[in-house]
């Protein structure tokens, strides 16, 4: 079993690329894999391994000025969610573009995962899901708004056709495991929303925190690794990714006539040439061989 670690922590980085190496060689030390970014406004990522490495790192992190209060994410997975280790330097650590955006001065009001569902029940209260479009097709709060969004950087977009929607209303955002919401929610502040909240922790939290019977969510969590998506209690569930277009795929999606391991699923099936196809063909063919290489070599 592979402990995995979401985490994110907005503060000033004077000089990513002195942090970069040092973190790199750390987590490679320790044998964690994922990914984590490094910006001048501060660190997210995603960490997986053994319970001793993860606790490195994690102490590494917040030794860094500033990071003392850092917090995560925890859940398990039975297999590796990630293949290698990335870490990376980026001008944000979630994209948004709206540099005038500092998470570090303001913020919406955080609503504990335990009281979000009596606070967004309230007829004044808009409830609005700041994720990707294929995140939220698998699962999200019940009443909530879609913006449509493909990237995070559409939101602001979104937010200036539809301010008027909510004139007098509460906003309630939320996201993943909490980092869009930060950026979203001081976004929306600096736009003169005066009454702005998220969920803190995001939805794992509340995912973690929330018994399902009282549960006001509905279906799965996308995740950004192998996983590719968590359930109530962070139990993984049952989609699969479409190595095509990156699209998370249930059951049903799995056995439509369109779809091809690795190659195409019914969303993306004219939305690549014959050529691309063959070169996904081709590396599905190399993933499956080392899988089975791999699996010879288990059983020895």
């Amino acid at each position: 079993m592979h402990t995995v670690v979401a985490l994110y922590h907005f503060a000033k980085v004077p000089d990513p690329q002195a942090v970069q190496a040092p973190l790199k060689a750390l987590c490679d030390e320790v044998g964690l894999k994922g990914i984590l970014l490094i910006a001048a406004e501060g660190i997210n990522g995603t960490i997986a391994g053994p319970r001793s490495g993860i606790d490195a790192v994690l102490a590494n992190i917040r030794a860094l000025p500033g990071f003392a209060d850092l917090e995560w994410k925890e859940s398990s997975a039975q297999d590796k969610p990630f293949k290698r280790m990335k870490v990376r330097l980026k001008r944000e650590i979630v994209t948004m573009g709206q540099p005038d955006v500092d998470p570090t001065c303001a913020v919406g009001r955080y609503v504990e995962p335990e009281d979000w569902n009596a606070f967004v029940s309230q007829p004044d209260v808009a409830v609005i899901d700041t994720r990707n479009s294929y995140e939220v097709s698998i699962g999200t709060f019940e009443g909530a708004i879609d913006p449509g969004t493909r990237t995070f950087g559409q939101f602001p977009a979104w937010w200036e056709e539809n301010a008027e929607r909510f004139h007098n209303k509460k906003i309630a955002m939320f996201c993943t495991g909490g980092i869009r919401c930060e950026k979203s929610t001081g976004y929306l502040i600096g736009q003169g929303v005066e009454e702005v909240y998220h969920l803190k922790g995001g939805i794992l939290k509340y995912l973690e925190t929330v018994p399902a019977e009282e549960s006001l969510w509905r279906g799965d969590c996308f995740v950004f690794d192998e996983r590719v998506s968590v359930g109530h209690g962070l139990v993984e569930g049952q989609h699969t990714l479409c190595r095509a277009c990156g699209r998370p795929l249930d059951e049903a999606e799995r056995n439509h006539p369109a779809y091809e391991k690795g190659v195409q699923c019914e969303h993306c099936v004219d939305e690549y040439t014959d050529k691309a196809r063959a070169r996904f063909r081709q590396r599905q063919q190399q993933m499956d061989q080392e899988a089975a290489r791999l699996s010879a070599v288990a059983a020895e």
